[in-house]
């Protein structure tokens, strides 16, 4: 089949396209154009480089800056924020102090008072205008008691000689768990009151 085909050619004669002096050029330039769009490319992928490694350095320095500003704004921030906590503090203060001078001065006006003087020498000294009687209340020691102490209620306070059923039932358990080892012997003679003896 192959010798079947035929050719346009004619013997002897080369084939068109792929040979002589225009092709040489045609093809010189076309490598001519190859190598140019080469270099262009090359060309242009160094100066993306560059701008790339420019614009890392760029940023490289611009993150630089940034962290310094940042570290001194912090540290100023962190000393604002102290003096700030310092000046509350104080005024915490002064507002303290100055209600401790308006409380004061209302002291001052009440010592200002007859009556209050009056009332103040009763309380602390215990003295007494003319004509008045005196007591002074004792406690259980004879001592006696201060002006801020306040007597108790009889009601409430707690009969020392009424025990609980329960109190006596929870002693003679302990006596049941832990008996005497040692009784007393009873006495030798017994003697009967003497309401008895007068019947």
């Amino acid at each position: 089949m192959a010798d079947d085909r035929r050719t346009s050619r004619k013997p002897g004669r080369p084939v068109s396209g792929r040979s002589g002096p225009r092709y040489a050029e045609r093809l010189k330039a076309e490598r001519k154009k190859a190598a140019r769009e080469r270099e262009a490319a090359l060309v242009r992928a160094r100066k993306e480089h560059q701008q790339k490694a420019r614009l890392t350095s760029r940023a490289a320095i611009l993150v630089l800056v940034l962290a310094v500003l940042a570290v001194s704004y912090a540290s100023s921030l962190r000393a604002y924020l102290q003096q700030r906590g310092n000046i509350n503090a104080l005024e915490a203060q002064i507002s303290q102090r100055e209600a401790k001078i308006d409380d004061l001065r209302d002291e001052k006006k009440r010592w200002e008072d007859p009556a209050y003087v009056a009332q103040q020498a009763r309380a602390r000294f215990g003295y007494v205008a003319k004509g008045e009687t005196p007591f002074v209340v004792v406690d259980a020691n004879g001592d006696p008691l201060d002006a801020s102490a306040a007597l108790g209620d009889p009601s409430k306070v707690a009969d020392p000689d009424k025990r609980v059923w329960y109190d006596d039932v929870w002693d003679s358990m302990k006596i049941a768990g832990n008996p005497p080892t040692k009784v007393r012997d009873p006495k030798d003679e017994i003697k009967a009151p003497k309401e008895d003896l007068e019947q």
